[in-house]
């Protein structure tokens, strides 16, 4: 195998993960998911460098005897991923129902393993892996934006216990401004005096939120809400 078919195949397996990964990261971006389009696309890249490693390393130490060669890449990878996995988990801050930090610790864990394999010489590997890291970060960001989404929010609703709004009208109210629910929960709250509706409902359109809030502002009836969204 000559220097041009290595480098074409590290380059086209790099770039098949990160299509890969991308695939698979929109498909959970489009369902409102925490660890999305780039943060699945950075774990995909960072595994093939890790097999990459293990592919070539017989090439990286040709000096060495083949009897005397005593290398276990997956073992050495394996115990630098653990430890990198305790700092990946410090980035990830979760508030309230927000997720944050996921994408960091992904770019964290593509990091350690570009460092991997720079220092087991496949440098071309490295370089490709550190641009592609570069566009994920950068460019990703704006395809992911552009992208159509479905955009989640906890939705809670207290009504007076005796003069509580039937739940199909409850509903009736939501769909009017195209806004779907589900995982419809009921409460009887403060002491039996109030009843609580709390759901999970989605929209393609941040924006019908605030009609929706502003709808529910104007209802005498409804003694408290709150429409949180759910991101990443």
């Amino acid at each position: 195998m000559d220097m041009d078919t290595e480098t074409y195949l590290t380059l086209a397996r790099l770039a098949y993960s990160a299509l890969a990964g991308g695939l698979i990261g929109l498909e959970r971006t489009y369902h409102g998911r925490p660890a999305g389009f780039r943060t699945h696309t950075l774990v995909c890249m960072a595994s093939t460098l890790l097999m990459l490693l293990a592919i070539y390393q017989w090439k990286l130490v040709p000096e060495a005897p083949l009897e005397t060669l005593r290398i276990d890449p997956t073992r050495m990878a394996q115990g630098i991923m653990t430890g990198i996995g305790f700092l990946g988990a410090g980035v990830i801050i979760k508030e309230a129902l927000t997720v944050r930090g996921l994408t960091t610790a992904a770019s964290i864990w593509l990091t350690s393993a570009i460092g991997v394999v720079i220092g087991m010489g496949l440098y071309f590997a490295a370089l490709a892996a550190t641009v592609l890291a570069l566009g994920v970060l950068v460019l990703f960001r704006h395809i992911e934006a552009r992208v159509p989404s479905m955009q989640f929010a906890q939705l809670k609703i207290r009504f007076p216990r005796h003069q509580m709004m039937a739940e199909e009208a409850l509903r009736e109210v939501i769909a009017a401004h195209n806004v779907g629910c589900a995982r419809l929960s009921y409460f009887l709250d403060r002491e039996g005096k109030t009843f609580l509706y709390e759901m999970v409902v989605q929209s393609r359109k941040i924006a019908n939120y605030k009609k929706l809030a502003q709808a529910l502002t104007g209802m005498e009836i409804v003694e408290e809400f709150s429409l949180v969204p759910i991101s990443d």
